[in-house]
């Protein structure tokens, strides 16, 4: 009786295993409102950097940021918002990026600007991501989701990806129902002037006034297999404090963060990227993984340290962002 009883248990971990086997080196499967799943690829935005007028653009287009974001918000003064449409819908069809993330980062819906950004730049088919500012509620999501699906080209418009900005309580609220609005939801990005600006906060060298606000963004993009983006490093001209912020948050679980200068995107790519001794032991996890499971073995010893599910996890996901 009791041999049948380790058997069964040896037989239930094989297949719980197995099962977790199957999902290493698959696309990413993205948890969507109905319930049901949509298979992506991971895009690498360890760096969001803005351009906006003439210079700023072509000092982006000059440097190697993951993701290229062609301003028509804050960066642009009102009267110009205008003329910044059509340089921005320019700038969308004329440069090559390469594997660089071509985006546009768009006034917020409740402006009443939003809707001219999205009839300017919706009908090149060369946008690939929408950053969407001052989300308050799933209904900003659908909003610009349904400007989506009657101006952007057909063959376009499940491929945008759509980068949601939390900058106020509000917005920290709605989490959960802007996670799950929209299969083209793909990182969340936490301004944290704008959340000071709304919740009264005063901002502070420590950041500890922010704790809580990163690490709800941060569990809430985890849970729906999104991208979190960390604030802005003001200090621009410091790298040591950039540094120091990029380490927080990769503790947090931020998967990267905005740049506002050149300067700041090589520190913050190399700080975002998984370095070569952490690579080299997710890889070690996960071929010990494969040994182990194939003799129905769960958790397994390395390097003297106990592997089991949770690892194996961490490791894949670590690899999965290379």
């Amino acid at each position: 009786m009791l041999n049948s009883l380790r058997v069964s248990a040896v037989a239930k971990s094989a297949l719980l295993n197995n099962n977790l086997l199957s999902t290493i080196s698959t696309p990413l499967l993205i948890q969507c409102k109905n319930n049901s799943t949509l298979s992506r690829k991971y895009i690498k935005r360890r760096a969001l950097f803005n351009g906006s007028e003439d210079r700023k653009i072509l000092a982006s287009l000059r440097t190697n940021a993951d993701s290229i974001v062609f301003d028509l918000e804050d960066g642009v003064a009102f009267n110009r918002k205008k003329e910044a449409r059509v340089k921005v819908f320019n700038a969308i069809e004329k440069y090559d990026l390469g594997k660089r993330e071509k985006a546009v980062r768009i006034n917020c819906v409740s402006s009443g600007l939003a809707e001219d950004d999205l009839k300017s730049i919706l009908p090149s088919s060369k946008l690939e991501a929408l950053v969407i500012t001052k989300v308050n509620s799933e209904k900003d999501i659908h909003f610009v989701c349904d400007m989506i699906d009657h101006l952007a080209p057909e063959n376009v418009r499940k491929n945008i990806r759509l980068i949601a900005c939390v900058e106020s309580a509000m917005s920290l609220m709605n989490l959960k129902s802007i996670c799950t609005s929209d299969p083209r939801v793909d990182a969340l990005v936490f301004a944290s002037e704008d959340y000071c600006a709304d919740t009264g906060m005063i901002r502070t060298r420590s950041r500890k006034e922010l704790t809580y606000a990163r690490q709800a963004l941060v569990a809430h993009a985890h849970a729906y297999n999104l991208q979190a983006i960390d604030l802005v490093c003001q200090d621009y001209k410091s790298d040591d404090i950039l540094r120091e912020e990029c380490q927080e948050g990769k503790e947090y679980g931020f998967t990267g963060k905005q740049a506002i200068h050149p300067r700041q995107i090589d520190i913050i790519q190399e700080m975002f990227s998984p370095n070569k001794k952490d690579l080299e032991y997710a890889r070690r996890i996960l071929d010990g993984f494969k040994n182990h499971t194939s003799k129905g073995i769960g958790a397994f010893v390395l390097d003297g340290k106990m592997i089991d599910q949770p690892v194996v996890r961490w490791a894949e996901k670590l690899i999965s962002r290379v």
